[in-house]
């Protein structure tokens, strides 16, 4: 059996997809990927989804410079949930200019930001749309 035939995609034919630093465990953020973004992802040892938003593949850092370098794809004991264990070049995987998407917590009945911007996105994203 084919292994990306051994993966539970959903109704849509993705799965989700976390992203977390190879060296700290870190989870940085979670996407979607359709089987075409996995196989692509092994082939290239980097990071590629699925974009829902865009309905097309989202090579991770093709506008930010943001690459995430594979080094382990881990799947979970119901086949349904990818971890790709990656190494964050340019230390941002969030498109707010953060390290992590994960940067609010729920404290007293709210959501409280806890991690500061480290880019301006408007700045990251000028930076990349000349190439």
């Amino acid at each position: 059996m084919n292994w990306l035939d051994q993966i539970n995609w959903n109704e849509d034919g993705l799965v989700p997809a976390i992203a977390q630093d190879h060296q700290t465990g870190r989870i940085l953020m979670m996407a979607w990927m359709n089987r075409e973004a996995l196989e692509l992802t092994t082939t290239e040892n980097r990071a590629i989804y699925w974009s829902r938003s865009r309905g097309k593949l989202w090579r991770k850092g093709e506008e930010s410079g943001h690459v995430q370098k594979l080094h382990e794809l881990r799947l979970d004991c119901d086949a349904d949930v990818i971890v790709l264990m990656v190494e964050q070049l340019g230390g941002i995987a969030c498109h707010t200019g953060r390290e992590s998407c994960f940067y609010r917590v729920f404290e007293n009945g709210d959501w409280k930001t806890v991690e500061p911007v480290l880019k301006d996105p408007h700045a990251i994203y000028a930076e990349h749309t000349h190439e």
